[in-house]
């Protein structure tokens, strides 16, 4: 190999190993919402999904409205079963307040909202956002108010609720970014 070879090589190797450092997107989409996610929460759930890391911000605000529509039902199902198990009415009852509100209202506003984003209909996309993040919040202020055996179940549903309006929040901060 002739000097004028290796150097071009060498050259050819520094780019590249500079663009794979500079090109990390999973990082810059967390960093540009970090005033409403915690960016490692951000990276590590963005990081799950196949293809993240050569995805354009446009790209991870839809993975996010997967991810939180995902985890929005599994917390459906979740609150659903706990729900036939319970036997005190008040539980019983704030729990399927629950249900509805992520079966009924923040799960298929994040599956529309994915829609519009995908199709860059930012207008009709941001027009759900108020219905996207209900289900954390009001499945724990149902569960607040129905006396001990409500109390038990909202601890069972504190995890879920928690990681649904983390997702939830990630995914309208990127909206918010990208609109």
């Amino acid at each position: 190999m002739t000097t004028k070879s290796s150097l071009l090589l060498a050259v050819a190797v520094a780019a590249a190993l500079c663009g794979a450092a500079a090109g990390d997107t999973v990082t810059d989409s967390c960093d540009a919402i970090r005033d409403f996610v915690d960016v490692a929460f951000c990276a590590s759930r963005l990081r799950s999904v196949p293809r993240a890391a050569s995805a354009d911000r446009h790209g991870h605000l839809l993975m996010a409205a997967d991810l939180a529509a995902a985890s929005g039902a599994s917390a459906r199902d979740a609150v659903a079963a706990m729900a036939r198990a319970e036997a005190d009415p008040a539980a019983r009852d704030a729990l399927e307040a629950c249900g509805i509100l992520y079966g009924s209202a923040s799960v298929p506003a994040l599956r529309l909202m994915r829609g519009y984003a995908a199709a860059r209909s930012w207008a009709a996309a941001r027009s759900l956002l108020s219905l996207t993040g209900q289900a954390g919040i009001g499945c724990e202020a149902a569960l607040g108010g129905g006396g001990p055996a409500a109390a038990a179940a909202a601890g069972r549903m504190a995890g879920a609720n928690r990681e649904f309006d983390q997702l939830s929040t990630m995914a309208t901060a990127l909206l918010n970014s990208v609109s």
